[in-house]
């Protein structure tokens, strides 16, 4: 067999592995990143000048918000299927092409 072949399929191989690790190296930060906000400051209670004949002011709690997100998917999720789908039509592909070969009619020379 040709060496050439051999050093394109290696070529091939090695940049489909580099790409696949650099996809993995660009999530990676989003895959790590924490979904808790920062602990919000303690709160002290202050109290009006005239404490002593109405009640105590209470400064309002601080309640954190949170966003709910309904629906959508993961980022993980996307890339899978488009995956998958890329698989499926280079699978198609092939054969669909090798299909077409062996039905092929053989080209004879004029004489």
């Amino acid at each position: 067999m040709n060496p050439i072949r051999h050093l394109r399929r290696l070529a091939g191989a090695l940049a489909g592995l580099a790409s696949a690790l650099l996809a993995f190296a660009a999530a990676t930060p989003a895959a790590l990143a924490s979904g808790q906000p920062p602990p919000l400051p303690p709160i002290r209670e202050k109290h009006p000048p005239l404490h002593a004949f109405l009640p105590p002011f209470r400064v309002p709690v601080r309640v954190p918000v949170r966003t709910v997100v309904i629906g959508g998917m993961p980022g993980w999720q996307i890339a899978l299927i488009a995956i998958g789908a890329a698989l499926l039509a280079a699978t198609a592909a092939v054969v669909v092409y090798r299909a077409w070969t062996t039905h092929r009619k053989p080209v004879t020379a004029a004489a």
